[in-house]
C-alpha cells in the first residue's frame, strides 16, 4: 500500500498486513532469539527458554514499522509519534530551536507557544515521523539524564534531539525526541538539508520515550489530554485554528 493514494470518497484499496520490522531492530530480535534457544535447546530448560522466546517476540514487535495513511491537506499538522497525549502546556521553545546557529536559516521566533507532549510506552510503535512536509533545517542532539519521560522536566534534563522542519512557505515546526527511563538511544534517519514528505519517518527512540511538538503561534491542538494518537495519521492541529475542545473520559 506504500505510496498509494486513498481518499474519503472510497478511492484506493485497504488491507491488513503484518507490519514490517525496522532494520534497526532486526539484530536485537535475532540476539534475543539466540539467547532464548540456549536454555531451550542446549540445556533443556523449558521453564526459562519459553519465556525468553516470548520476550524475543516482544523485541521484534517493539521495532514494528507499519504503513500509515497520511493526510495531505496543507494546514494539517500530524502527530509525530504513537502514544498518549500526556502534557499540553504553554512554553518558550527550546533555545536550540531559536538561536542563530550560523546556517543562514532562522530558528523559531521567541515567544510562548503550545507544546504538545506524546508519551510512548514500550507497547507503542517507536518510529517517529515529521508533522509537516518541508526541509530539515536543524538536527540538534543533546546528551542528558534518563528520568521518567512522562515528567515535565524531561524536556530540559533528558537525552534529547531537536528537529526543525520548514515548509516551502516558511512555516516552521519544531519537535523534540526525548529518551526516557528505559530508552538509551535516539537514532536519526534524516540530516539537515533533507527534504521530507509529511509523515515521512525521521527516526526512532529505543524502548519507551516521548516526543514534544511546538505548534506555531496562534494554533491550538485538536487533540485532548489522555487521547491516544497515531504517528502520521492523527491530526494534531490545523495551522491558525484556535478553539477550545473538550472531551469526556468514559
Amino acid at each position: 500500500m506504500a505510496g498509494e493514494i486513498l481518499d474519503n470518497q472510497g478511492r484506493g484499496e485497504a488491507g491488513w498486513n503484518w507490519p514490517a520490522i525496522h532494520p534497526e531492530g532486526r539484530k536485537f530480535g535475532v540476539i534475543a532469539v539466540a539467547i532464548a534457544l540456549v536454555p531451550l535447546i542446549l540445556l533443556d530448560w523449558e521453564i526459562v527458554g519459553w519465556p525468553l522466546l516470548l520476550l524475543s517476540a516482544g523485541v521484534f514487535a517493539f521495532f514494528r514499522d507499519p504503513e500509515r495513511v497520511v493526510p495531505q491537506d496543507d494546514n494539517s499538522i500530524v502527530a509525530p509519534a504513537d502514544g498518549l497525549i500526556s502534557l499540553i502546556t504553554t512554553v518558550e521553545p527550546p533555545p536550540e530551536l531559536q538561536v542563530d546557529d550560523g546556517s543562514g536559516h532562522p530558528g523559531l521566533p521567541a515567544g510562548p507557544v503550545t507544546r504538545v507532549s506524546i508519551f510512548m510506552s514500550v507497547f507503542d510503535v517507536h518510529i517517529n515521523r515529521t508533522p509537516i512536509a518541508g526541509t530539515v533545517r536543524r538536527l540538534v542532539y543533546i546528551p542528558g539524564k534518563f528520568v521518567n519521560a512522562d515528567l515535565d522536566k524531561a524536556s530540559e534534563e533528558n537525552e534529547r534531539q531537536h528537529i526543525l522542519v520548514e515548509r516551502a512557505d516558511g512555516l516552521q515546526i519544531g519537535f523534540t525526541q526525548i529518551a526516557g527511563l528505559v530508552a538509551r538511544r535516539i537514532i536519526p534517519f534524516v540530516k539537515p538539508g533533507d527534504t521530507l514528505a509529511k509523515g515521512q519517518r525521521v527516526g526512532l527512540i529505543r524502548f519507551g520515550s516521548r516526543v514534544d511538538v511546538y505548534l506555531p503561534a496562534g494554533t491550538s491542538p485538536k487533540v485532548l489530554m489522555g487521547q491516544k494518537v497515531i504517528a502520521g495519521e492523527t491530526v494534531l492541529a490545523e495551522v491558525g485554528a484556535q478553539a477550545l475542545l473538550e472531551g469526556i473520559a468514559q
